[in-house]
């Protein structure tokens, strides 16, 4: 990790558990939360790679909104406004996983600066990070939404060197998402992938500098 100053998170399935919504959702669905929540993550990916593909940005929570709804179309399931408005806002209200708070006051304590790189709008990725009192961990929150367009497009990733005022080579990028640590290491960010499930990383010409289980194997990179 020698000439690393800064760490750039992913924020959605890599520090806060994206199907930490499979219980909402089974409030309103009985027995289909987690089928609701693993077809609302995959069309919510979808759709952010579409819009960029199109050229039709539309921000973060309306892409979610988006997804939500065809998810239940395609179940079969009856989304009133109130269940909708429910389950949109638990989207805002997401677990952090249970390693995230320690490590990321282990990694301050090292000097290092740390943000959030984020396809999430500024108001989500916020509300996110506020809910559970972390917002303090981090010296920076950085959306795609600066510039319309979603990662993996490299200009994405850009936000991180000129915020932070660092040279890509000194910023560790931090991701569980194959496909964005993939997108990550093509732009030349020295990455960590978190493996949590015991995946195979993406063959795209591509592979993580490190790979670790958790994000306290990443606190451990710098003893």
């Amino acid at each position: 990790m020698n000439g690393i100053k800064g760490i750039a998170f992913d924020l959605y399935g890599t520090l806060f558990d994206v199907h930490s919504v499979a219980a909402r959702c089974d409030d309103a669905f009985p027995g289909r939360g987690r089928e609701i929540s693993a077809l609302w993550r995959q069309k919510q990916l979808e759709y952010t790679w579409l819009r960029s593909l199109m050229q039709r940005y539309v921000d973060f929570e309306q892409a979610t909104e988006d997804a939500l709804r065809f998810a239940c179309r395609q179940l079969g399931l009856e989304l009133d406004s109130r269940t909708h408005d429910t389950l949109r806002n638990a989207y805002l209200q997401l677990a952090p996983f249970a390693e995230v708070p320690g490590t990321l006051r282990e990694l301050r304590q090292r000097g290092l600066k740390l943000a959030i790189l984020s396809n999430g709008s500024p108001k989500s990725i916020d509300a996110v990070v506020s809910h559970v009192g972390l917002r303090g961990e981090f010296d920076h929150l950085l959306s795609a939404d600066a510039v319309h367009v979603y990662k993996p497009d490299h200009r994405v990733y850009e936000l991180a060197g000129q915020t932070l005022q660092l040279d890509r080579t000194e910023i560790l990028f931090v991701s569980s998402n194959a496909w964005d640590a993939t997108g990550a290491r093509s732009f030349g960010f020295p990455t960590c992938w978190i493996n949590r499930s015991g995946n195979v990383f993406e063959e795209m010409g591509q592979k993580p500098d490190w790979e670790v289980t958790g994000l306290q194997g990443l606190a451990a990179l710098f003893e």
